[in-house]
């Protein structure tokens, strides 16, 4: 029985929190590839699985180019008001 060599791949993951604290990572080039935990250290375990299994499924990861985009910043309208007019 011959052992396949392991090849290592990197993936760029994205992270965030939503509203009830949990943190959720999806992987944009394995669609449908996401996971959520409490911790970021339980966060990061879980997503190296996920991406495991889409992996060991035969799924071929999509081909992206990533592009950096700055969001401008913007003045915080008055409550009650669309425009800040009021």
């Amino acid at each position: 029985m011959t052992d396949k060599p392991s090849t290592m791949r990197e993936f760029n993951v994205v992270v965030e929190r939503d509203e009830a604290g949990w943190y959720v990572a999806s992987v944009p080039a394995l669609p449908g590839c996401h996971t959520q935990a409490r911790s970021l250290d339980e966060l990061m375990s879980r997503i190296r699985e996920a991406i495991e299994a889409y992996l060991e499924a035969g799924d071929a990861p999509a081909p992206l180019e990533f592009f950096e985009r700055k969001v401008p910043r913007c003045a915080r309208a008055r409550e009650g008001s669309f425009d800040g007019s009021n």
